[in-house]
């Protein structure tokens, strides 16, 4: 006899599975968006490096929440349409959105052999420590969160823009 069982192409909804590490998760994001304000970082900052860390890791999930919601907050399709190649467009986006793409990429990528990142420092010419900070709590949530939707096989989500 032969198992029809299709073969999953992804494990398990893993926010579905003890959801109390999911609403744990979502409670970070909530304190993230108090943090912000409070330090001076643009959503519209914070949006483009959630989509640089998400085209990186290849989340259609998470792109399809995070381009929309960067275009609300404020950053031109122009800059969305060039952001994989951002490193070759010197002076197309501010000091400040080169060092939180710089950041983004550094903690994404982690580059091999390397005992400490460069590009924190480099940050913190152009961000306060504490801006700097703010920004690596939310590179590092973002690529949690597409670990979770790429693994889980969670679908792109796409709504009507009003």
């Amino acid at each position: 006899m032969t198992d029809h069982t299709p073969t999953p192409k992804h494990g398990p909804y893993l926010d579905k599975y003890f959801p109390q590490i999911a609403k744990a998760q979502n409670n970070v994001v909530t304190q993230l968006k108090k943090i912000y304000p409070e330090v001076d970082l643009g959503r519209d900052l914070i949006e483009l490096a959630m989509v640089r860390v998400s085209q990186i890791n290849g989340c259609g999930a998470c792109l399809s929440v995070h381009v929309p919601a960067a275009r609300r907050a404020g950053v031109p399709q122009n800059k969305l349409d060039v952001l994989p190649a951002w490193r070759e467009l010197d002076g197309y986006f501010s000091e400040q959105e080169y060092a939180a793409l710089e950041l983004a990429e550094e903690i994404t990528l982690l580059p091999a052999g390397k005992r400490h990142a460069d590009a924190p420092l480099r940050a913190m010419r152009v961000f306060a420590e504490e801006q700097v900070a703010a920004l690596e709590w939310a590179i590092i949530h973002i690529n949690t969160y597409n670990r979770i939707s790429i693994f889980s096989g969670h679908p792109p989500v796409f709504r009507e823009e009003a």
